[in-house]
């Protein structure tokens, strides 16, 4: 987890369902998004919106996340540190849900990706997590064995991807999945201090 995006996104679905009528609870999103990965338009459509409207509405919450990805500051204290130290010692990658041009607003004012290798958006892969194809694409493009790696998620339905891929996964819940069921991490952070801690020792020489 490098940045801290989800309740933005979260605050733009909902600002958009709320003008059709349609309320979208936290505990709603936090579902549909963050564990089935099925996205929330039923909501719209139980209100009695058209297919077309829905893709409207969409366009409408693309709009929005981007105006409030512009206004903020998103990456999380403490991370830019962390990919420092581990830079040297470790190939890294992203595999992120995100849009193209959305992964680009978030990071343009950041330095983040200059510490990794291989970046992939969602218009990288076909299926979404938690469907394992983005980190088996991810793994083949490195060129590496699935005993090889290390995934750090936020979310279940990531979670969910990278067990499915046959990974290893490290846990360290956002404000909005910290009730999740991380029970199949095969670790759990409550901070990224511990989690730094839990890396560093990993990646130590002998």
């Amino acid at each position: 987890m490098l940045v801290d995006t989800e309740r933005l996104y979260f605050q733009a679905n909902r600002e958009v369902l709320a003008g059709v009528g349609a309320t979208l609870s936290e505990a709603d999103y936090r579902y549909y998004l963050l564990v089935a990965g099925t996205g929330t338009w039923h909501l719209a459509a139980e209100r009695g919106c058209s297919a077309s409207e829905i893709a409207e509405l969409k366009l409408r919450r693309d709009e929005r996340y981007q105006e409030l990805l512009r206004g903020e500051d998103v990456t999380i204290p403490g991370v830019e540190e962390l990919l420092a130290e581990l830079h040297s010692r470790v190939r890294m990658a992203i595999v992120t849900s995100s849009r193209r041009v959305d992964f680009d607003t978030i990071h343009a004012r950041t330095t983040l990706t200059r510490h990794f290798e291989l970046i992939l958006a969602r218009e990288d892969y076909r299926a979404a997590k938690p469907d394992p194809e983005p980190y088996a694409t991810a793994v083949r493009r490195l060129g590496l064995q699935a005993s090889e790696c290390l995934v750090i998620e936020d979310s279940e339905r990531g979670l969910s991807a990278a067990k499915a891929a046959g990974l290893t996964c490290w846990v360290i819940p956002s404000s909005l999945t910290r009730d999740s069921d991380f029970s199949t991490a095969d670790r759990r952070f409550e901070d990224l201090a511990s989690l730094r801690r839990s890396l560093l020792e990993s990646v130590r020489s002998p």
